[in-house]
């Protein structure tokens, strides 16, 4: 095994959990790929887009702002997300995270430990990064 993985966006796998489901994910590193403990994704949500209410038992999970805006909404608490921001939700925590600008927003998520949600993103259906995807996640917007 290499001591290191690199993985270039423009060649990630990539996944909606649900075909109703208004998120998507590029996989960047996992168990199944990487034989770690965490996950490490791109969401892409779409415009109005938002994950379901849902909480992890034992993981942490963490979201870094790369483009858009949106608003977080964790117990009795909602807060706006955007471009730069960082948000740490705690094990037990039920969440929503919802894009409430006008393009998409994308985050990086890191969930430790991986609690199976490596396993749901890959059980769903792939997808195809479109192009503004890609400029957005090469750095380009």
């Amino acid at each position: 095994m290499l001591p290191f993985s690199l993985e270039s966006v423009s060649s990630a796998k990539a996944f909606r959990i649900g075909p109703n489901d208004t998120n998507y994910f590029a996989m960047l590193f996992d168990g199944e790929k990487d034989q770690i403990d965490n996950i490490f994704v791109i969401e892409i949500f779409t415009v109005g887009g938002a994950t379901p209410p849902n909480e992890h038992a034992a993981a942490h999970e963490f979201f870094y702002v790369l483009a858009g805006e949106g608003m977080a909404r964790c117990a009795d608490k909602t807060m706006p997300i955007k471009k730069g921001d960082a948000l740490l939700l705690r094990p037990g925590s039920e969440h929503v995270i919802e894009n409430t600008g006008s393009g998409k927003l994308y985050t990086l998520t890191v969930m430790t430990p991986n609690e199976g949600f490596a396993e749901l993103i890959r059980s769903g259906q792939p997808v195809e990064l479109d192009d503004e995807d890609l400029r957005v996640l090469g750095g380009k917007n």
